[in-house]
């Protein structure tokens, strides 16, 4: 018999209990990963979050898990649903809290239904939405949502869920010997204009490097943080993310974490981007600077990774939501997929006929998207269907 327990803190769970239970070793739903959000400050209240971890146990012994929390509002996910929100409340219902399965402020694809990889990994990834369901009920919440699902959990949601997709650009290492390698699979057009970005960066005399997490002191964390700020200020935004959190990463995932630096002569960080990286994937997370050097920030965000991928012998780089100047940066689209179940049947039925639209659309759009591959053959093998 399996007993659905919630925790109001992932710090109820042992750390080994849950990564044991990881499919891969995406870092974004590591224990150290999600404890240090909530420990530093990141998740609250009042910001619209509140831990509700789901773990499935046979007697003491926690068999599969579910990062969970009770939303407040929606910002911080990245699958949009403010206007299902607004619809429900104009109707005379309370759409929040809600519930929601997915990784804080981060739009990355990745286990969601942790079940390890034995044998019985589906049918408990099956019970972990049972039983998040069944919360939704015990409850009495709106709705539930799964968001950025691996290809293999998506059996384990029934057709009473609605199925969303998005586009995301991501970087496919194709065995790149070096950058020059990489940039020579690329159209003459698509090519020069990278080498010109980058030789833009190289005359503005800034020192350009790939730090790891680890190797950094507390002051250079500190400027980081204080960069990534900046940026959200600079647009009217809400930096989620607080100085402690960045001070714990380098102690939480080390050299997981790496940094594309840039310092001016005096050897102070004036621009940055903290990337993420898992056994074969990079992940690109926050930018921030202090100056503005044309093609600073395609060198930092993308060009550095690109080229610390290929040195590492990743096999992917994602470097964060959105973004068609991607595109032309060697970076292809790819489907990203969630779930959401309302509880509501017409309220349910009523979203399921807009996302016909919807569905259409994004279809639509990725096949657009195809034809402005930025390789010289054509169509690469990385790019969506």
């Amino acid at each position: 018999m399996l007993e659905p327990r919630f925790h109001d803190a992932i710090g109820e769970i042992a750390p080994h209990a849950w990564d044991s239970l990881r499919p891969d070793d995406n870092p974004f739903v590591s224990h150290a990963f999600l404890a240090a959000l909530e420990t530093t400050g990141c998740i609250r209240n009042e910001w619209g979050w509140q831990a509700h971890h789901l773990g499935l146990y046979e007697g003491d012994t926690l068999v599969a898990a579910a990062p969970l929390y009770l939303k407040g509002n929606s910002h911080g996910e990245f699958v949009f649903d403010w206007s299902w929100a607004s619809a429900w409340e104009r109707a005379g219902g309370d759409y929040y809290p809600k519930l929601l399965n997915a990784v804080p402020y981060s739009p990355v694809t990745g286990p969601r239904l942790l079940a390890g990889n034995g044998r019985h990994a589906a049918m408990l990834r099956q019970a972990l939405v049972t039983a998040m369901r069944g919360e939704v009920d015990r409850l009495g919440l709106s709705s539930l949502h799964a968001n950025f699902l691996l290809d293999d959990e998506l059996p384990a949601f029934d057709d009473a869920w609605l199925a969303r997709s998005d586009v995301q650009f991501h970087w496919h290492n194709r065995g790149y010997a070096d950058f020059d390698d990489f940039l020579a699979a690329l159209s003459h057009k698509k090519r020069k204009n990278i080498r010109h970005e980058r030789a833009q960066v190289a005359r503005s005399g800034l020192q350009i490097e790939m730090r790891g997490g680890a190797s950094l002191g507390r002051d250079e964390l500190r400027r980081v943080h204080a960069l990534y700020e900046n940026t959200f200020d600079a647009k009217g935004n809400h930096a989620a993310l607080t100085r402690a959190f960045f001070l714990a990463l380098g102690n939480t995932l080390g050299d997981a974490v790496q940094l594309a630096l840039a310092r001016d002569g005096g050897g102070t960080i004036v621009a940055m981007a903290l990337l993420i990286q898992s056994t074969d994937t990079l992940y690109g997370r926050y930018w921030g600077a202090s100056v503005e050097v044309p093609g600073l920030h395609f060198e930092l965000c993308y060009y550095q990774g690109i080229a610390h991928a290929i040195r590492h012998g990743l096999q992917r780089f994602e470097p964060g939501a959105q973004g068609e100047h991607k595109l032309a940066r060697g970076f292809l689209p790819v489907h990203t997929h969630s779930r959401h179940y309302l509880a509501h049947p017409q309220f349910r039925r009523a979203v399921r006929d807009a996302l016909l639209h919807e569905t259409a659309s994004v279809r639509a759009y990725a096949q657009e998207l195809q034809a402005h591959s930025p390789y010289a053959h054509g169509r690469d093998p990385g790019e969506i269907a």
